[in-house]
């Protein structure tokens, strides 16, 4: 094991290190990385590692989305108010539905099988876009128009929305029938979630002015209660997203202890550097190339028709509003990458032995390959060019 975690870690970094010298994304590197030392070539990283690749993965999400919440203005995102709702659901209902209307006609599958395969690739990921959108608000680009601030609101919750989609797809593929009360879910957790980790951030703040302490011990505070709340999510009879509270702790705790959040921010952009590379290395140790190769063009077809419709979901959310061209150009794009959630529940049909199980984790595992380098280079080669400096 402890080799396998030198391997990850020196080669990722180098990996990490040249992509950047090529002007591309470091998360590339680190993709490429975990395919290459992967079970499905190499076969370099320790079972026992793989074993716990979801619960490491999950700590690496915990981590950034901390820093999202201890970064993100709540004012500047209440500027921006419909728009924000909207992307929070609008750009998913139209990637499924397109993928709805497009995988039955190219890939032959039922439209069941094509609603599955939809909300799979829907979700975007956050380990993509909230790190990508932190550095964007700090360097100042776009933050005036809350577009940062906008996009990375939105990717925290979309995943919410779209893995009930993806229960009651499954549920529908295995012949039984829609509960309602699962859609009833969706505002209850995303609620729920948002209550609960602000009252914990302020709770928090009142505690850390009250009894002083390293912020080394604050952070491992922070942690351990975000710890309990992606527990929570899981043993709760109730509907409750743990990856909304912990981000809305941050925030929560912001809003509090302001000079205490931009000192924690930084601790946990030390601790993101490790976490990085951990996670998309492991995300990349569950792309099966074989898979992607033997998919043909009609799944790439699908995949870039379904983000086709996507962005038409993001265009509509940003009507009436004062951005320009650019400006809700620089939003779809961002709005593209995927990988964690594909990597989680690609699989999943497959293993509930649903006909559709393999193309579906075929498609899952192309829309990693394509979406996630794809996204992440033009955000960064986009940002500084169409978005304004605060």
């Amino acid at each position: 094991m402890y080799l396998s975690l030198a391997y990850m870690l020196l080669i990722g970094l180098f990996a990490g290190w040249l992509c950047k010298k090529c002007h591309l994304p470091a998360l590339m590197g680190m993709l490429i990385t975990g395919i290459i030392l992967g079970p499905y070539v190499l076969n370099l990283i320790d079972s026992s590692i793989l074993n716990i690749s979801t619960e490491l993965r999950k700590i690496a999400l915990i981590i950034i989305l901390t820093r999202a919440g201890l970064t993100l203005n709540v004012e500047d995102l209440k500027k921006v108010g419909r728009p924000a709702i909207l992307m929070c659901f609008v750009p998913a209902c139209l990637e499924i539905l397109g993928m709805i209307c497009i995988a039955p006609k190219v890939l032959g599958v039922s439209i069941i099988d094509a609603f599955v395969m939809g909300t799979v690739v829907a979700a975007v990921s956050p380990a993509v876009i909230v790190p990508t959108m932190i550095k964007i608000i700090e360097e100042g680009y776009g933050t005036k128009q809350s577009i940062p601030q906008m996009v990375l609101a939105g990717a925290s919750v979309d995943d919410v929305f779209v893995i009930v989609f993806f229960s009651v797809a499954t549920s529908l593929a295995k012949g039984g029938s829609v509960d309602a009360m699962k859609f009833a879910s969706i505002p209850v957790s995303i609620v729920l979630g948002i209550i609960a980790g602000v009252a914990l951030g302020v709770g928090l703040g009142m505690f850390f002015k009250k009894f002083h302490m390293r912020d080394t011990v604050k952070v491992i505070i922070l942690m351990s209660v975000s710890l309990i709340l992606v527990t929570l999510e899981d043993a709760s009879p109730i509907p409750f997203s743990g990856l909304i509270a912990i981000m809305c702790m941050g925030i929560g705790l912001q809003r509090n202890r302001k000079e205490v959040s931009v000192r924690l921010s930084k601790k946990f952009n030390a601790m993101w550097v490790l976490a990085e590379i951990m996670l998309f290395i492991l995300v990349g140790a569950t792309v099966n190339i074989s898979y992607a190769l033997s998919a043909g063009v009609g799944a790439i077809i699908c995949i870039f028709g379904a983000l086709a419709f996507r962005v038409i979901g993001v265009y509509l959310c940003m009507l009436g509003t004062k951005l320009n061209f650019k400006e809700r150009l620089f939003c779809m794009v961002a709005y593209m990458p995927k990988a964690t959630v594909q990597a989680a529940i690609g699989g999943v049909p497959l293993s509930m032995g649903l006909a559709c199980g393999n193309i579906v984790l075929t498609v899952a595992v192309l829309a990693i390959l394509i979406t996630a380098p794809l996204g992440a280079f033009l955000i960064e080669r986009m940002y500084k060019k169409v978005l304004q400096k605060a």
